[in-house]
Parts: C-alpha cells; sequence; structure tokens
C-alpha cells in the first residue's frame, strides 16, 4: 500500500544554483529508485528561518508532493540526516482534506498566472 506524502527540506544558503539542483535531483532520484512516484513540486527560494540553524539565518526551501511505500519515508529521511547540504526538514503524510487543499491551492496559482500572461 503506498500513501501521498509531502516533504519540506531547507537547503544550507552557502550552495550555488547548480549544487541547490543538484541535491533536489538527487532526493527526487532517491523517490523514484526507492520506487515512488513524484506528484508535484515547488521551490520556495532563499527565505530567512525562524531562528538560526548551524549559525545560518537563511535557507533554500523546497517541497516536494510524493507516493511511496511508508517504509521509504525512513530511508527518505536517513538520506536527510547524511546529507550536510540539508539542514532541516519535515516529511508528512497527506490524507484526504490535505490533498484537496493542495490541489486548490496550486489550481488558483495557475489561474493568477494565466491571468498575468493574458
Amino acid at each position: 500500500m503506498t500513501n501521498r506524502y509531502e516533504t519540506v527540506f531547507i537547503l544550507t544558503p552557502v550552495l550555488s544554483e547548480d549544487q541547490t539542483k543538484e541535491t533536489v535531483k538527487k532526493i527526487k532520484d532517491l523517490i523514484k529508485t526507492g520506487h515512488g512516484k513524484v506528484h508535484h513540486e515547488e521551490s520556495w527560494g532563499m527565505r530567512k528561518l525562524a531562528y538560526p540553524i548551524q549559525k545560518k539565518s537563511t535557507g533554500f526551501y523546497h517541497l516536494i508532493e510524493f507516493e511511496a511505500d511508508p517504509a521509504f519515508v525512513a530511508k527518505l529521511e536517513t538520506e536527510y540526516r547524511r546529507d550536510e547540504r540539508v539542514i532541516r526538514f519535515l516529511t508528512t503524510v497527506m490524507d484526504k482534506h490535505h490533498l484537496a487543499f493542495a490541489e486548490r491551492k496550486r489550481n488558483k496559482k495557475k489561474e493568477i498566472a494565466e491571468t498575468e500572461n493574458a
């Protein structure tokens, strides 16, 4: 049985754009090799942290929605802990309400982008 998950991770701000993309690709590849399926991803860019982490006050935020086996999440989080570029992470199971909210939010963003481009 597979579940839908949402994982948000923060990368250290000292990375170059290429290093950031490489780290995100590594995590997406890990999900795919773990027989998971990536449904959606968003880069939130550089943001200020609520409190300093490892003496850093900013970080690159990234969100990935994926489907995977529950046992896989432990492997993913172990990989986050091993990677020194990841300074924080949180993975949550998406219930039907969470899924509906995420869909509405994405559709609203798409509508706004379409009206701006029109």
